[in-house]
């Protein structure tokens, strides 16, 4: 037996289908991105995840030469750092 959605979900069902009529209209409007255009999104999409992972990869190095510690601090802060990239990439992608 299937449940029916609440009025949250039919909410959230309304919201997408707006969402994607409106990228639909925009699309129709101005066309297809160029080819730089689509490269530039992937080259600060690339700085989006290095930058962070780079900024944990120092810091985990200097915590660790400070403490001792071997690559403890560092692992943890590159995961830490491809995390944060991933998220600030992800917005970034929502947001175009």
């Amino acid at each position: 037996m299937a449940r029916r959605p609440g009025p949250d979900g039919h909410k959230k069902m309304h919201e997408a289908v707006e969402l994607r009529e409106e990228r639909r209209e925009r699309w129709q409007r101005e066309g297809e991105r160029s080819l730089w255009q689509n490269i530039s999104m992937i080259g600060a999409l690339g700085w989006l995840i290095i930058t962070p992972t780079l900024l944990g990869v120092l810091l985990g190095r200097w915590l660790d030469g400070r403490f001792e510690s071997g690559i403890f601090y560092t692992g943890a802060l590159i995961f830490v750092g491809v995390a944060i990239g991933g998220y600030l990439a992800w917005q970034r992608i929502n947001e175009q």
